[in-house]
């Protein structure tokens, strides 16, 4: 697993509790494997949270509520705590991806989630549409927190930026120097002068694009690669495109199937690399690509995707695949662009990407927007929203 960022670890103020995942359920069928884990997590997070100190407040961000809602409000029960339920998504839609909507069990987490949503004290969601449809369908009133990226997600420095190429070069051949040339100080991107020291963006360079993902059915990356099979075309056909660097970095259930559907492809102009980053190292390299594609489509339409949240606080231009309230984060043709289907995407990375980089004509106006936009930091926002509740 991923350790958390460094911040979260040295923090006085917070203190982690691990709960062991279960391995070794795998006995008997699908359903009874299912029930027979959310039984056992219930135990294990109960015996958890009255292990704890005292909780003035239990904040639970769901989804995953299955079983955490329900554990949560008997242990605030238990210690006279009020419980916080953080709305990013509803859970029985996610579900409802893999085992189709009028499934029993989808049908019975929808029934939990709204009886057990409704025993919360406070409630907080991501998006306005996702307030007005808890309290249509739910009868819950939420306040409106929009997702904020973390101080650290930000433009990273020439300087930083070439180590991490560097580091990255170790194990990922497309950031290796392209030409061999005489300095040994060189990635594809930039290269350090030896006389001055100072870092340098390498000329003729290829364009740095960055997707990521968890690699679940809410996200279709064949969208993807089929613009990337478009946009190859572009470049035989004579289009002044430059070379393509695409990392999609996570880790999910469909990662084997995607690598083997991007190892079919035959690219000349077109590098894709799928590592496993630091959590230190990912905000670093969102603030040194040139273009985030985001692929996320909401499962109930309602939540944002936090990847895209990421990337705005580093300035970094997005295109995102169109869904019904994503209009809250993306302004079309103002801090990215957003397209329906995998031709619209290739049209785009076209139109961004001509001339690159002597030119970057939209690229720069969405990037300028950004940096004048003075987005607030989660701490900020988190002040502004949640305080005056408690």
């Amino acid at each position: 697993e991923t350790r958390p960022h460094r911040d979260v670890l040295h923090s006085e103020n917070i203190r982690l509790v691990p709960v062991t995942e279960l391995r070794g359920l795998r006995v008997g069928p699908k359903l009874f494997q299912y029930v027979l884990k959310v039984l056992v997590q219930s135990v294990q997070l109960l015996y958890t949270l009255l292990r704890i100190d005292q909780p003035s407040y239990i904040l639970l961000q769901n989804p995953p509520g299955l079983p955490s809602i329900a554990v949560a409000w008997v242990a605030g029960l238990w210690w006279g705590s009020k419980l916080i339920i953080d709305w990013h998504n509803y859970g029985y839609t996610i579900m409802g991806l893999s085992l189709g909507r009028s499934h029993p069990l989808v049908l019975l987490a929808e029934w939990y989630e709204k009886l057990f949503g409704r025993l919360s004290d406070y409630n907080l969601c991501v998006t306005d549409a996702m307030r007005k449809d808890l309290w249509v369908n739910f009868k819950i009133k939420a306040v409106t927190l929009y997702d904020k990226p973390a101080s650290y997600f930000k433009e990273t420095p020439l300087d930083l930026q070439h180590n991490l190429f560097m580091k990255l070069a170790k194990d990922y051949e497309p950031f290796k120097q392209r030409a061999a040339s005489g300095s040994a100080d060189r990635s594809a991107f930039t290269e350090r002068d030896g006389t001055s020291g100072n870092v340098l963006k390498a000329r003729a360079r290829p364009a740095l694009l960055i997707s990521s993902t968890s690699w679940t059915e809410d996200e279709d990356f064949s969208v993807l690669l089929r613009a990337l099979e478009d946009y190859e075309r572009f470049i035989k056909e004579g289009a002044k495109l430059p070379a393509l660097v695409c990392v999609i970095t996570g880790k999910g259930p469909l990662k084997d199937y995607y690598n083997g559907l991007i190892q079919k492809l035959d690219f000349q102009h077109i590098q894709i690399c799928t590592p496993w980053l630091e959590a230190e190292d990912y905000p670093l390299l969102l603030g040194s690509a040139d273009l985030g594609v985001c692929l996320h489509k909401s499962s109930s339409g309602l939540d944002l995707p936090m990847k895209v949240v990421d990337m705005f606080g580093c300035c970094l231009p997005v295109c995102a695949i169109h869904f019904e309230c994503l209009h809250e984060l993306v302004k079309h043709n103002e801090n990215g662009l957003i397209f329906r289907d995998s031709q619209e995407l290739a049209k785009q990375l076209k139109m961004l990407f001509l001339d690159f980089p002597t030119l970057e004509g939209k690229l720069q106006s969405f990037r300028e927007n950004l940096r004048a936009s003075r987005q607030l930091r989660w701490d900020q926002s988190w002040d502004q929203t949640v305080l005056p509740l408690l």
